[in-house]
């Protein structure tokens, strides 16, 4: 499985449990990775942007 499709499956299952809980937590991960700007989130960026 390629990493575009892990991190697309990804998202479909937090945006699947942000449907089912009232929290939002998308929108929790969002504040923190603006807030933070943790390695990993570049890394992820780089990986799927790569041509």
């Amino acid at each position: 499985m390629t990493f575009k499709a892990r991190t697309i499956i990804g998202l479909v299952g937090l945006s699947v449990v942000d449907i089912v809980i009232p929290i939002p937590i998308v929108g929790l991960i969002m504040i923190f990775v603006v807030l933070q700007k943790p390695p990993w989130f570049l890394k992820v960026v780089r990986e799927l942007y790569e041509v």
